[in-house]
């Protein structure tokens, strides 16, 4: 009888122990609402300061987290029918004898984007509008956290993209060009 006893306390033990596992199989994440990406594309119209310099400015609809991160590329052409996007800051060399380049930069903060295009004191960008007229430019508003496949977050910071290549860019974020909205 105390085998007995003896065996049903050592079963009413590890049963117990069993059931109070804590490793519990679901992960319930609540909703981070600071990394959404935001995409939208621009044709701006640029302002003229001097000559040598043209700028178009525009503030978000919010503020942005600190650690977001804004790309902007310009759309430099386009291969059967979609277009090409180069990185900013981007040179464009004129080809004329004098070596003059007009420079894409652009420079963000948490309230708003800029973008300036600026040429060489010698190339005047007043006397020649194509390099500031009727171009398209995509703007992207990246969060420094994005959740990947699967909800784990991966950290933007530490990401093995290549920023230069949009195509890239577009997919480690997750980036649906077909919801791109023209602002």
């Amino acid at each position: 009888m105390k085998k007995i006893l003896l065996f049903l306390f050592l079963g009413a033990v590890g049963f117990t122990a069993y059931s109070c596992d804590n490793s519990d199989d679901t992960v319930v994440q609540g909703t981070d609402y600071d990394t959404i990406n935001q995409s939208f594309d621009i044709s701006p119209t640029f302002t003229r300061v001097n000559d040598n310099l043209y700028r178009w400015s525009d503030d978000f609809n919010k503020p942005l987290v600190q650690s977001d991160m804004v790309l902007i590329y310009m759309q430099v052409g386009t291969d059967a029918g979609s277009p090409i996007w180069k990185l900013l800051p981007y040179t464009y060399y004129v080809g004329n004898p004098n070596n003059d380049a007009v420079d894409y930069i652009y420079e963000f903060s948490k309230f708003g984007a800029t973008i300036n295009i600026n040429s060489t004191n010698t190339f005047s960008l007043t006397a020649n509008p194509s390099y500031y007229q009727n171009k398209n430019f995509r703007v992207l508003i990246l969060p420094a956290n994005s959740t990947g496949t699967g909800g784990a977050k991966v950290a933007a910071k530490s990401a093995s993209v290549d920023y230069n290549d949009y195509k890239s860019v577009i997919k480690y974020y997750n980036i649906d060009e077909s919801k791109i909205k023209t602002k």
